[in-house]
């Protein structure tokens, strides 16, 4: 059998428009477009290998993957697309998978093929700066392989973030951490109003220096929303009331107070 390198070459994510052949301006658009990119900013290269293996193009993968196909084109990961083969490597289904010839001749899941699904390396060949997140001392344990990059993304779909389960009445920007994390995200009678901007207002999502992933670990973190205009030297208001000595006890969710941080169903201040 074959072997499969899906760590190897750097792609391109920037498909989007049509480029039409010939064209100078479309020539130009081209190159245009792949001098920038999401994530990575400035890198282009090859698709994953696959010994033994050639490119086939996106046409060959319509018979078996139709329902990927039809909606891949409104995905993020679609930005810049070219349907010729001398392309496929850099755009198109085999940019991500690998070159297609023996999975097309000997088809069935993940055989002679790359599946970033389970192996996030072929992600993070684009995805640079979330793999320098994924390493950081608290993160989703992505790298340790008890998750992967699907678990929470749909790298064929509209939306790169994958909705949760049904259920939960929560804001769209909530869903993908809803699926997992159900008691923060469940409905509350006093919500925090923080949770309506997304957990990503509060926690880095791929990984943070701070302990549960979050952006800042002390007041900062809720004073970037709470805080009021200093009226004496050293004095902190947050709303009609003197916090100044309450912060020297800790965090405003550690020091005794508002340690309900999602929300609270008996205390509209959190507190409980």
């Amino acid at each position: 059998m074959p072997t499969i390198h899906p760590e190897v070459g750097v792609k391109k994510r920037v498909w989007g428009w049509k480029v039409w052949a010939g064209s100078a301006l479309g020539a130009f658009a081209a190159l245009l477009l792949l001098s920038s990119c999401a994530t990575p900013e400035h890198s282009t290269g090859s698709a994953p290998h696959v010994d033994g293996a050639t490119f086939v193009g996106n046409k060959a993968c319509v018979d078996c993957h139709a329902n990927i196909v039809r909606k891949f084109p409104s995905s993020p990961h679609a930005r810049f697309h070219k349907d010729d083969l001398e392309w496929a490597g850099r755009s198109g289904c085999e940019s991500c998978h690998g070159p297609a010839s023996l999975h097309v001749k000997n088809p069935g899941r993940g055989k002679f093929i790359v599946n970033p699904g389970k192996n996030p390396s072929t992600c993070f060949e684009c995805h640079v700066e979330t793999h320098a997140q994924m390493n950081l001392p608290q993160h989703h344990p992505v790298v340790e392989g008890k998750m992967n990059c699907v678990s929470c993304h749909d790298p064929h779909g509209s939306d790169a973030l994958k909705p949760a389960r049904a259920g939960l009445a929560m804001a769209r920007q909530n869903d993908t951490c809803a699926g997992c994390h159900q008691a923060q995200s469940r409905p509350f009678v006093y919500e925090h109003e923080g949770m309506r901007d997304g957990c990503a207002s509060c926690h880095q999502p791929h990984g943070s220096v701070n302990r549960k992933m979050l952006v800042a670990s002390d007041n900062n973190l809720c004073l970037k929303c709470h805080a009021q205009v200093q009226t004496a030297a050293g004095q902190l208001m947050v709303g009609k009331m003197d916090h100044s000595q309450f912060a020297r006890r800790g965090t405003c969710w550690s020091s005794g107070c508002h340690a309900a941080v999602h929300g609270s169903n008996i205390n509209p201040k959190l507190q409980f």
